[in-house]
């Protein structure tokens, strides 16, 4: 069997995301570098250094110019993997939003977006890098904050113990607007790196569309210029450390995040392609960054598991879950292009952000593997092969690719096979949605019997969602099968994919039963 690929850059990328999440919060906590200063800080990974940020604060012509500086390596399966992240915003001296910039790239993928806001209050957006081009304007969202905005609000409510506020962030990443709730503690001693200081504790809770609650613990000093910060993410801690420049730009330590992306199985799976179904019983694994009887207890992670038509999910008591899957059964009869009124169907159509089913290239793409058939289910298993032969180098050195970049550069590991077999779906007129989750793998790499982070498709053909999987088809699994388990389900945008960090890690699979095909 050929070498199976699952989605280690893609866990990279999440991870990568966190790494961002966590200094959006240290900008929601706290307002930052004084006045033509930068601050530098280490970026720390379950204890190790793997990498810094920079903040900038400095004023010209009555503007305040705001910026974040990200650089992250860390290493997967031996192999390191860079990620490089900026975000500038520009507002009037009272905290008025005015522009924003951001750009992030790792390996050959850049995304960037830039934004305006109009003397008619619209937002206008460029997309750069990723999906470059498209342009989109929105009304600016009433009350957002961007960093010197947060800045002024913070030094307005100060720093009283028992303190507590709302506030929605501007993230400029996304351009999406984060509810944060922020809380003041106690003063207390805090080391830094060696160097114990008296800070104020403050916490922020963001609640991220569709993902949940995050919380981010960080210790400001009396000018509400954050000193550390630290986060839960992705089943592991993130840790902001203010410190100098020529600490925070020492070279990284190893780490790697292999052993993060895998879910041990009870027992090995002699026959996954052979299993008519697999039901799966899942409990809330123990976190330790969550205190007992917390209102975010795994529980609500694991309620976040969704169903589709091949993936029944029952919840028990004590927030367990039973999750069956079934192989993967096309209906007979569907035609393309799909003409239902599906509301999910329908919306599954339309090209997005890295599934560009307009792209030239992916419309040619999607002719040459659909051939003549107007067979939906044929249609749909010719693209799923077509997919699996199309991309020549299944390597762990791409970021986070679009459709349309791997149209051109024809490698990628399962995230790339993802969102390349969705576009092609949807150019056809199959409805397709990118989903991510785990999937059973009897031995990779010193791994053996476990389930590892893994990306593949759902298509809608006739009445169902039906599951295809380009990267096991060319590994010589076969496809979709019932060893797979979804844990979210989008347009393969990251922030879509980002919806498994509730899961992700958070739950232990106690039994498994197979049932054969008959």
């Amino acid at each position: 069997m050929r070498k199976i690929i699952f989605c280690v850059s893609g866990f990279v990328f999440l991870f990568c995301f966190g790494v961002r999440l966590s200094a959006a919060a240290v900008r929601s906590a706290a307002g930052g570098a004084a006045m033509g200063e930068e601050n530098y800080f280490a970026l720390f990974m379950e204890g190790k250094k793997v990498g810094y940020a920079v903040n900038t604060r400095e004023m010209a012509d009555g503007k305040v110019k705001t910026g974040t500086t990200i650089n992250v390596t860390i290493n997967r399966g031996g192999a390191s993997v860079s990620m490089q992240m900026s975000e500038s915003t520009v507002e009037t001296e009272k905290g008025k939003p005015l522009s924003f910039e951001s750009e992030q790239q790792m390996s050959f993928m850049k995304m960037g977006l830039s934004g305006r806001v109009e003397p008619n209050g619209m937002l206008t957006i460029t997309n750069s890098g990723t999906g470059g081009g498209q342009n989109r304007k929105i009304p600016w969202p009433a009350g957002a904050l961007m960093p010197e905005g947060l800045r002024l609000l913070e030094k307005e409510k100060g720093l009283k113990k028992g303190t507590t506020y709302k506030v929605k962030a501007f993230e400029s990443s996304s351009a999406d607007v984060v509810d944060v709730n922020v809380s003041v503690g106690e003063r207390q001693k805090v080391n830094l790196l060696g160097r114990v200081v008296e800070l104020t504790e403050v916490r922020t809770k963001m609640m991220l569309p569709m993902a949940g609650e995050i919380e981010n613990v960080g210790y400001v000093d009396d000018n509400l210029e954050i000193q550390k910060s630290i986060m839960p993410i992705l089943g592991m801690t993130i840790e902001m450390v203010a410190c100098p420049k020529e600490f925070a730009e020492a070279p990284p330590e190893v780490f790697d995040v292999i052993g993060k992306m895998f879910v041990k199985s009870p027992q090995p799976i002699s026959d996954v392609r052979g299993a008519e179904s697999i039901t799966y019983y899942l409990s809330p694994a123990v976190d330790a960054n969550v205190p007992a009887g917390s209102a975010r207890a795994d529980i609500i992670k694991l309620e976040r598991i969704p169903s589709t038509n091949y993936q029944v999910v029952s919840r028990q008591e004590g927030g367990k879950v039973v999750v069956r899957v079934s192989q993967a059964v096309m209906p007979k009869g569907a035609r393309i292009p799909y003409n239902g009124n599906d509301a999910e169907a329908v919306a599954a159509l339309k090209p997005s952000r890295f599934v560009q089913s307009d792209n030239e290239k992916i419309v040619k793409l999607a002719r040459q593997a659909v051939g003549n058939t107007d067979d939906a289910a044929e249609a749909a298993r010719r693209i799923e092969k077509f997919v699996a032969g199309y991309i020549e180098s299944k390597t762990l050195s791409v970021g986070y690719a679009s459709a349309a970049e791997v149209a051109q550069s024809r490698e990628g590991d399962c995230s790339e096979f993802a969102v390349l077999t969705a576009g092609l779906c949807r150019a056809a007129g199959i409805p397709a949605q990118v989903v991510v989750g785990i999937a059973y793998v009897s031995e990779w790499h010193d791994i053996k019997n476990s389930f590892g982070g893994h990306a593949w498709v759902q298509a809608y053909i006739g009445d169902r969602w039906v599951g295809l999987d380009s990267a096991f088809k060319s590994s010589g699994r076969g496809g979709f099968d019932a060893g797979h388990i979804a844990l979210a389900i989008g347009s393969g945008d990251p922030e879509d994919v980002f919806r498994l960090v509730n899961t992700f890690g958070k739950f232990r699979i106690d039994k498994i039963e197979v049932a054969a095909k008959k």
